[in-house]
């Protein structure tokens, strides 16, 4: 009631236009301070104290990384242990070839030139046109053309199904899946639905933002897909619930990292 009260008083007193530029600046800043927009560096986004912490208490654990890029979240993952055995996917070609450079002193490692999807076949990544492969690159035109408002170059890539995957590499547990794909994620998991069913998935990252709005995917449809788990937005040292589903809090299309872990397992938050 207190709470209510009070911002009742703040809207009061601060809804009025030559108040938008302070109301903006505290939306802005409270945004970053729910682990939103926090993307300088792996420090300030929370991802590699949440690597050492979650990492840190398995033997010889499981991770795929899909949407490797370059290798950096790889590098991140070995450095927080050196036993786990990492499957990184990266789909452009060119990128691949750096990945292969930059994570070649990770022991334990398997890179694959593929995308991860629902179905196994070929899509197109798109690109920068002229570009040598970028972070941005997506199996959705409108990252590359609407939010970055760039021409962009096709690249006819394969695409693997988790299931399938790692049933060929004889995988019981999947420790960690980490997926970066520009808006493409939830495809990615619907490609592990037998892992998920299973519960051969522990732990899962994956990130959340403008890129699915272009793919026209709402948070509330990874949480349906994953009703076993609980879900968490990345901060800093920690990790802050999502739970119960809330629409205003957890429909916000920018940069953060959500993890969603099984809701038997208790959570160091």
């Amino acid at each position: 009631m207190i709470r209510l009260t009070l911002l009742d008083i703040y809207a009061f007193l601060f809804s009025r236009t030559h108040f938008c530029k302070l109301n903006r600046w505290l939306f802005d800043a409270s945004l970053r301070g729910l682990g939103v927009l926090n993307y300088k560096n792996d420090i300030v986004s929370g991802e590699r104290h949440f690597l050492n912490l979650y990492l840190s208490s398995f033997q010889k654990p499981t991770v795929v990384d899909v949407g490797a890029n370059e290798g950096a979240y790889s590098k991140d993952i070995w450095a927080a242990n050196r036993d786990a055995h990492v499957f990184a996917f990266e789909p452009h070609p060119e990128t691949f070839k750096r990945l292969l450079v930059q994570a070649s002193g990770i022991k334990n490692m398997t890179s694959i030139n593929a995308a991860c999807g629902s179905v196994t076949g070929q899509l197109v990544l798109y690109d920068y046109a002229g570009s040598e492969g970028t972070e941005h690159a997506s199996l959705h035109a409108g990252v590359i053309e609407e939010i970055h408002e760039g021409k962009s170059d096709q690249h006819v890539v394969n695409i693997v199904q988790l299931d399938t995957f790692a049933t060929s590499h004889s995988i019981s547990l999947i420790h960690l899946l980490k997926i970066d794909a520009e808006g493409h994620e939830l495809e990615v998991l619907k490609g592990a639905a037998n892992l998920l069913r299973e519960n051969r998935v522990r732990a899962i990252q994956f990130e959340f933002n403008e890129m699915n709005v272009v793919s026209r995917v709402f948070l509330k449809d990874f949480c349906d897909l994953l009703p076993n788990y609980n879900f968490y937005r990345m901060l800093r040292t920690g990790l802050m619930p999502l739970d119960p589903y809330c629409p205003l809090r957890c429909e916000l299309f920018a940069f953060q990292n959500v993890v969603a872990l099984p809701k038997s397992e208790a959570v160091q938050k």
